[in-house]
């Protein structure tokens, strides 16, 4: 029998022809239950080279002869489930034997069925109430098995699972029985593709760091690390004892266990001993977010060995960024880990509580560094087709993505979506894979949702100006520079309004899209767009400018932004320069950005030559400040600059994530200004780059390094003397060129630079690049 796949053209997306039914076990009694699994037996040949290909409804893992197949985690994964569901293929070469063999599929509620949304607007059984699976074993081009209704059903040992509630897992209960049979679910086998990205797998794993005893008895672990993932222990005791452990992020006062930031999220497991000496257990179908484990032991038992496991689906790190001083490089781990626990599946704002959803602000903001620190090409593709399979019909892009409100209008009855600078991720994060990957297919393949954003946008008020409801849910509602800190409450510093904010974004995605236009030789869509831009540009200026050149909300986040996308006109420039600067000193330096705002405020002083300021803020060690946050022992980046306050304070912990990457997009800056590594839009995967370091004498010396598709580009500088040495290593099939401009007493691996030049170009290989300091 041949086994047809066939390659969609415009997304890339493998499909098989599958002679397979999608089955549900009978025995299964809804979310919540006791889990089940399907089971079925073949027969292989001698010198047999099968191979599994398996998908589910719910997660799955897969046994042959007892033995666990592949080591993926949380398959198959997640997606918008009504669009299209993973499946994954495995080589069995090694697990079958010659004769009668077994397989078993176990099944997990997952994201499928188990509760999303916090717990005042929860969904359960989100994408569908019964969980099933569909399988085939080929051999060659013969399918040797495939789930029918033949099948048989029974429950296995995991009693309770969910992605909020943690797992349940009685060992005594291993001995598995086959006591139901199956259902054959009426199920399109198109909506199965090829996984689309890097599976989910386990890291190195963290030993604990300290250990103590509450007041109750309980073993709290420290791991010394805030990750996404599980704890797996050793034990051993009498049957029927119970070993229970719960996370936490954070201690309290005198290190007191504190997981009220989880709200609904119990995220915890429950191992029952079956008593045959040693005993290993992890869970199989869940993971949270957490530095600390408490234990609770009911019964006769020792745990012998307790680990932390963090997972991801990047598991390679694809660049670094050090310097002298210290809490900035803990700062670039930090925002690594963050990225790590939140890009399990899809890039999540946290891994802990009762939410865990891929917001798009979150994940527009944060593209380009994602880009540095790891390979997110193919992470983030699989992302923004959910992201368009959200996108509502009058062009609005969710919130977050996959997005259990679309599903449920029961439980929202009002429509959550269309956020500026959330919903613009449809046009940013394709931007960015354009850039670091030269991945013109995505450009296309996103095209036709950025088009109808941007209509969206200029829907919401009829023009250029953007007026956002203030209703929490109503159409047109911005999220704003959300979470922008205002100071003192008695004299709040001033913040961006809704409208300021929502329009400066309808300009920056219509011109970035009309780039666009551009790439894809759309030269109409091109010029409709710059022309919709420059109306919006005017329109701004006319809006929010004072004849004096001081903008309206006279804030860092208006200001960053108007700068960074040239929004600031030519006869205002210099006077709105000075007030930049002026609203930064007056703050004492102290940030003054939320979401929005924040990636953009150091690119912007930089773009301006005002290193000096950036040094300043980048460097201010109160709250609200990125080192602020590290020499309070955070070990990933948190959701909110004041997160902790500075007497040890935890603020607000119904929304408050010890895990939230958004803020550690200023890395992004390290690599582009700081390191001097840019991108080049006209010839993008670094085919061509523009060095230009921003010299930061604090940081004493720089080095950064990043993996290309051509190889791996090293840059750094240092100062000796009053000059700046910038070292850079580019590799074959780059081209790097470096602007003339601002640099005195310029020197190229040795010799005086050309003058009369705005640039010079350097070949592949090793350069050492001399200029003064005090010319930077």
């Amino acid at each position: 029998m041949n086994i047809a796949t066939s390659v969609h053209a415009d997304t890339g997306l493998v499909r098989r022809t599958w002679q397979a039914d999608m089955i549900a076990p009978t025995v299964d009694q809804g979310q919540g239950t006791r889990q089940s699994f399907v089971a079925a037996s073949f027969t292989a040949s001698a010198g047999a080279r099968p191979k599994l290909f398996i998908s589910a409804l719910g997660l799955y893992r897969a046994f042959i002869n007892g033995k666990r197949v592949g080591d993926d985690l949380l398959t198959p994964g997640w997606t918008c489930y009504d669009d299209r569901i993973a499946y994954q293929a495995y080589d069995l070469s090694n697990l079958v034997e010659e004769g009668e063999n077994r397989i078993e599929i176990w099944l997990g509620d997952g994201w499928y069925r188990s509760q999303m949304m916090w717990k005042h607007q929860m969904v359960l059984n989100c994408w569908g109430e019964r969980i099933a699976a569909i399988a085939e074993i080929v051999d060659g081009s013969d399918v040797i098995l495939k789930t029918d209704a033949a099948w048989k059903s029974g429950l296995s040992p995991v009693t309770r699972s969910g992605i909020y509630y943690g797992e349940d897992y009685d060992a005594r209960l291993e001995t598995l029985e086959e006591t139901g049979s199956v259902d054959v679910l009426d199920f399109d086998t198109d909506t199965l593709v090829a996984h689309e990205t890097f599976p989910v797998r386990a890291l190195q794993s963290n030993d604990p760091v300290e250990s103590w005893r509450d007041s109750d008895g309980r073993n709290i672990y420290d791991f010394g690390q805030n990750a996404g993932g599980y704890v797996r222990i050793t034990v051993r005791g009498s049957a029927g004892a119970c070993v229970y452990v719960d996370h936490a992020e954070v201690l309290g006062p005198e290190k007191a266990f504190d997981k009220r930031n989880y709200r609904s999220a119990r995220a915890a497991m429950r191992y029952t001993l079956k008593g045959e000496g040693t005993e290993i257990y992890a869970p199989l179908f869940t993971f949270t977010g957490f530095r600390y484990a408490r234990t609770a032991i009911e019964g006769e038992a020792e745990i012998l060995a307790i680990e932390q496991v963090p997972i991801s689906s990047i598991r390679e790190v694809a660049g670094g960024f050090e310097c002298g001083e210290s809490a900035v490089n803990r700062l670039v781990l930090n925002t690594l880990w963050s990225q790590r626990a939140n890009f399990i599946e899809v890039p999540t704002d946290c891994p802990q509580r009762d939410e865990r959803l891929g917001w798009t602000g979150d994940a527009q903001v944060f593209a380009g560094t994602a880009c540095w620190l790891g390979d997110c090409r193919t992470f983030l593709e699989k992302y923004l087709r959910d992201v368009m399979h959200d996108q509502r019909e009058n062009g609005a892009v969710p919130h977050f993505s996959p997005d259990p409100t679309r599903l449920h209008r029961d439980i929202f009855p009002d429509d959550w979506a269309g956020s500026t600078g959330w919903g613009d991720a449809i046009v940013t994060i394709p931007w960015q894979l354009y850039l670091h990957y030269g991945d013109r297919d995505i450009l296309q393949e996103c095209f036709p949702a950025m088009l109808r954003w941007l209509d969206y946008l200029w829907s919401i008020s009829d023009g250029p100006i953007i007026h956002p409801t203030r209703a929490w849910m109503g159409d047109g509602f911005s999220f704003g520079d959300w979470l922008q800190p205002v100071g003192d409450n008695r004299k709040p510093r001033p913040t961006i309004g809704d409208d300021c904010a929502a329009t400066l974004y309808h300009f920056i995605s219509n011109e970035l899209t009309a780039k666009i236009a551009g790439v894809l030789g759309d030269d109409a869509q091109r010029q409709r767009l710059l022309e919709r831009a420059e109306t919006i540009r005017a329109a701004f200026v006319r809006e929010y400018f004072s004849q004096t050149g001081r903008l309206a909300h006279n804030d860092q986040t208006s200001y960053a932004l108007a700068f960074l996308y040239d929004l600031v006109p030519a006869d205002h420039f210099e006077a709105a320069k000075a007030y930049f600067r002026s609203v930064i000193e007056e703050a004492d330096y102290l940030i003054g950005t939320g979401f929005i705002g924040t990636p953009a405020l150091l690119p912007a002083l930089s773009k301006l030559g005002m290193n000096d300021l950036a040094e300043k803020v980048f460097l201010n060690r109160k709250v609200p400040g990125w080192l602020y946050q590290v020499e309070r022992g955070a070990t990933t980046i948190w959701e909110r600059w004041d997160a902790i306050g500075e007497d040890g304070t935890i603020y607000d912990p119904d929304m408050n994530s010890y895990n939230h990457y958004a803020y550690g997009a200023v890395c992004q800056w390290l690599f582009e200004d700081v390191a001097g590594v840019q991108p080049d839009p006209d010839a993008p995967g670094f085919a061509r780059v523009r060095l230009n370091p921003a010299i930061l004498p604090a940081l004493g010396h720089v080095a950064m390094w990043h993996e290309t598709g051509h190889g791996r580009i090293d840059a750094g500088w240092r100062i000796e003397g009053g000059r700046a040495i910038y070292t850079v290593t580019i590799p074959d099939g780059v081209e790097a060129f470096l602007p003339l401009a601002g640099r005195t007493n310029l020197e190229i691996d040795g010799h005086p630079a050309e003058t009369g030049q705005a640039e010079i170009v350097l070949a592949a290989g090793r350069h050492n690049i001399g200029f003064d300091v005090s010319g930077d």
